[in-house]
């Protein structure tokens, strides 16, 4: 399906992509923290949203 030096190259891609998120998610922590204070609610409440979609639609299912 793919060759070795494509599976290679997708290795090492996959590699550097992580760590350059995980450098730039360490620079940005404090700025996150001071600026987006409460977006778990956010989250909890989409994920919320998201669960009674699903638990209408297993109830109303002919």
């Amino acid at each position: 399906m793919f060759s070795e030096n494509q599976l290679i190259f997708a290795v090492l891609f996959a590699i550097a992509f992580v760590a350059i998120i995980i450098v730039s998610y360490r620079k940005d922590k404090k700025l996150h923290k001071k600026h987006y204070k409460g977006t778990i609610w956010v989250l909890l409440g989409f994920l919320a949203f998201i669960g009674l979609l699903l638990l209408l639609k297993s109830l109303l299912r002919f």
